[in-house]
């Protein structure tokens, strides 16, 4: 069996040491194996009850309950658990029957950590009392996984049913119709859109401001952050969203023809036909007050046309205004929305690199 050893660096700010190590473990697994490959992972049923009481110890919900899954899939790898149901009294067992030798962590005997003091003071006081404690709170672990799968796989179909679709964000949900169910449901439905979309889940006092909010009048914008993530409410629809950078002031002068950079990535047009191709264009981050001559439409106000678009206010400050002479000449959603162009202007859509 061929060996690999990777060394890494933990980094304990913020999550402590033991996350901060289960994070550089993981990051060496992915940067080590192939895409699709399967790792076999050593945790065994004493682990699993250990996690058990961990994470009811942390006031955890039922996915922390649940404890480590038999399989997961993780940024292209597969790993496997298959010892779960094993003690690990039985694993010794096996290896000394079988004459193999092994190391034993030193830092498994530090109770300064939760997990080693759980381990070494007690669980042996349990197992005096219930001999099959390991046995029992892993399978207590495991009923509340398939409670846990199920509650998951009911969110699923109710948010189907409460999904929206914006022409700028992608999807969103009816926050009216979410604020009618009970608060219970509503926890489980933006956990599992949390989940769903790959973002950290909010802890319980900012689910709870959020869920306070969801009858908030329809011109309010609600922005309620958390690490990783945050959640906007406008027009009665819910986003869960990736944190929103702020944005360097930017302003620069263009061709028209070559690829523009902005500081959100390459912007997808070119100008190919303008009235008046001897005035300079300047691209800038909208800051209000634009008017835009459109065809047929005659002058319009950038502001009541993104209004009437329906584009949410925390993405209006994020479009690619196009000027020339201090006349709007297009309007454009980094990379490749073209949402406006002014009449007599016409721009050309360009193949980015993926």
């Amino acid at each position: 069996m061929p060996l690999t050893v990777v060394n890494v660096a933990v980094d304990a700010q913020g999550e402590g040491i033991e996350g901060a190590a289960r994070t550089a473990r993981y990051k060496a697994f992915t940067a080590t194996l192939a895409a699709g490959d399967t790792l076999w992972l050593a945790q065994h049923q004493d682990d699993q009850a250990e996690t058990f009481l961990l994470a009811a110890l942390r006031g955890s919900g039922l996915p922390g309950l649940a404890g480590m899954p038999f399989r997961r899939d993780v940024q292209g790898i597969t790993l496997v658990r298959p010892w779960l149901s094993v003690r690990r009294a039985e694993l010794e067992a096996a290896a000394e029957l079988l004459d193999l030798s092994w190391c034993e962590d030193p830092t498994n005997q530090d109770v300064r950590f939760d997990r080693n003091r759980l381990r070494h003071r007690l669980m042996p006081v349990l197992r005096e009392r219930w001999p099959t404690a390991d046995t029992a709170l892993a399978s207590s672990a495991a009923h509340v996984g398939e409670a846990d799968l199920l509650l998951r796989e009911y969110a699923q179909e109710e948010l189907h049913r409460l999904q929206l679709d914006s022409p700028y964000l992608g999807s969103c949900i009816d926050a009216t119709a979410l604020g009618e169910r009970p608060r219970a449901r509503q926890r489980l439905l933006v956990r599992t859109l949390c989940q769903r979309q790959g973002l950290p889940t909010p802890p319980q006092k900012r689910l709870e401001s959020l869920l306070e909010q969801l009858s908030a009048k329809a011109d309010a914008t609600v922005c309620i952050e958390w690490p990783g993530a945050q959640a906007r409410l406008w027009r009665q629809r819910l986003y869960l969203l990736a944190p929103l950078e702020p944005l360097p002031a930017w302003e620069v002068h263009w061709d028209g023809q070559t690829p523009l950079e902005t500081p959100i990535g390459p912007l997808g047009w070119q100008v190919v036909v303008l009235q008046q191709p001897s005035q300079a264009l300047k691209a800038a981050w909208r800051q209000g007050g634009e008017v835009i001559q459109l065809p047929k439409r005659g002058r319009r106000d950038l502001k009541r046309l993104l209004q009437e678009a329906g584009i949410p206010p925390w993405e209006r400050e994020r479009l690619v205004v196009i000027m020339q002479a201090g006349a709007c000449v297009g309007v454009i959603r980094p990379p490749a929305q073209l949402l406006w162009q002014a009449e007599g202007t016409r721009f050309a859509r360009l193949n980015l690199p993926a």
